[in-house]
Formats: structure tokens, C-alpha cells, sequence
């Protein structure tokens, strides 16, 4: 199987946190966002959800700060995976994760991380808004340059219908 990992379009996401529900569901058996390995932030000011998420860094920062080595990874799955039974709830993998993407689990006092549902992301699977994506990891250069060609393309076509009215 080919490296894919986990895409956010966030122009896409509409807020609606489905996202955080189903994987509370699929990992935890409740419907808790707060016990979610995805995290919606809004940023009420610019009126715009983000999905924090798991980038699966090369370089996991919190495997390498985990001192009871409750994080291993998955080559089968490209994923960075927590031991519940040797996490000690340190925190200290929430900490060092640079994108904050890491969640903590008071009740079984445990470290809570994307683990890509073993290579079926049921975030992807049950986004209304297509917001997220679980892509091969070679396509996304070429997908993000589809975006901004995108987004260029749209600022011209405005460009020049302001200069075409004025």
C-alpha cells in the first residue's frame, strides 16, 4: 500500500463537527468531541472552522518526548499509534506536538492521537462537505498547486470584472 495521509480543504469545512463525533464514536464508543483525535477550532472573529489534525510528522515529536514509549508507529498504516496501556498521561506529547493536534482523555487518563482508523478515516468517510481528503502522499504537491491555481485564477476573474465596472 502507498503512503496517504489525511487532507484538510478547509475552504470546504462548514463547522458542523461531524468529524469530531464519528471518531469520538469509532475510538472512544461515545459521542464526545472533547475525546475527538480531530479538533474543530473556530475562530469566531473570522468566521471560519479549522480541523486540527494528525500531520504524522516524519520527525513525531511526541514519540520522541514519550518517555514510556506508549507511541509507536504503524508501517502498515502510516500512523503514529498510543499505547493506552503504557501511556502514563504525562502530557508530554501534547506539549511537544507542533500543531497541536494531540488530545488528552481525563477519564482513562490517556494521550489521544489520530491513528487513521487503521487506514480508513471514518472523518473522511462521514464529512458532508468533502473538507477532508485521505490521499496518496505523492499527489499532494500536485493537488495543493491545483488549489492555488484555483484561487488565483478566481482572483483574476475578480480583478478584472472591479476594472471592467470602474
Amino acid at each position: 500500500m502507498a503512503k496517504k495521509v489525511l487532507v484538510v480543504n478547509y475552504e470546504k469545512c462548514s463547522g458542523c463537527r461531524m468529524c469530531e463525533v464519528v471518531c469520538s464514536w469509532r475510538h472512544q464508543q461515545e459521542f464526545n468531541p472533547a475525546k475527538s483525535a480531530i479538533q474543530i477550532v473556530t475562530l469566531r472573529d473570522k468566521s471560519v472552522d479549522i480541523p486540527i489534525i494528525c500531520q504524522q510528522c516524519d520527525k513525531a515529536m511526541c514519540q520522541q518526548v514519550c518517555q514510556p514509549k506508549a507511541i509507536s508507529y504503524n508501517s502498515e498504516y502510516f500512523a503514529y499509534i498510543v499505547d493506552e496501556q503504557k501511556c502514563i498521561g504525562c502530557k508530554m506529547c501534547i506539549s511537544a506536538c507542533p500543531v497541536g493536534a494531540m488530545n488528552f482523555d481525563p477519564d482513562k487518563g490517556v494521550a489521544i492521537k489520530c491513528d487513521l482508523c487503521k487506514g480508513v478515516p471514518q472523518c473522511v468517510r462521514y464529512c458532508p462537505m468533502g473538507a477532508l481528503e485521505y490521499i496518496d502522499a505523492d499527489k499532494i504537491s500536485i493537488k495543493k498547486k491545483y488549489v492555488v491555481a484555483e484561487k488565483f485564477f478566481t482572483e483574476i476573474l475578480s480583478a478584472k470584472s472591479l476594472h471592467q465596472v470602474g
